[in-house]
């Protein structure tokens, strides 16, 4: 359970004020359909937190080692840092928009993390504790955790959550996790 809870955790901090929680915000503007876009969060999330989380499994097992010990930690440190700087909405692709609310989150919320520091951390979390199950079902709850409030709650929300507070506060977390993983 310690994946699960420690997965859940650190995705929902790390991704307040991400660049997927504002493409949450603008597809909440654009679509009436706010459980088609959760709808599409979800598999969206599933599918590529599933292969994060299996790709990170497969890797732990080359990352045994003390030295692999303290790669795992060290990338937790490096991605908490770069939690610390706030990213920048570029979900301004607009030909998925007409298919309807869930294609277009499914889609453009896949797309937006490939390569996002929640993925990153993952494959991380997938390397650190060997279990895509746990793993997948806490990344994808704690990006739940995050989007909902404000697909439902949208500019009311993000105008009341102090965002360098929560970047702090992901950026303690993943560093804490990091060394923990090495000590």
């Amino acid at each position: 359970m310690d994946a699960f809870f420690t997965s859940t955790l650190t995705v929902a901090l790390a991704e307040i004020g991400d660049k997927t929680q504002l493409l949450s915000l603008f597809l909440a503007a654009r679509f009436r359909n706010k459980w088609g876009i959760v709808a599409g969060i979800l598999v969206a999330t599933l599918a590529n937190h599933a292969v994060s989380a299996w790709l990170g499994d497969w890797l732990g097992q080359f990352l045994t080692s003390q030295l692999g010990q303290w790669l795992i930690g060290g990338s937790f440190i490096a991605l908490g840092l770069w939690l610390l700087i706030p990213d920048k909405d570029d979900s301004d692709d607009s030909r998925f928009l007409q298919f309807g609310a869930f294609t277009a989150s499914v889609v453009l919320f896949f797309l937006a993390e490939i390569g996002d520091k929640t993925q990153i951390a993952t494959v991380l979390l997938g390397a650190q504790f060997e279990s895509v199950l746990w793993v997948t079902a806490g990344t994808t709850l704690g990006m739940l955790i995050a989007n909902i409030p404000v697909v439902f709650a949208g500019h009311h929300l993000m105008n009341r959550i102090p965002l360098n507070v929560t970047r702090w506060l992901a950026a303690t977390a993943f560093v804490a996790v990091g060394l923990l993983q090495i000590f």
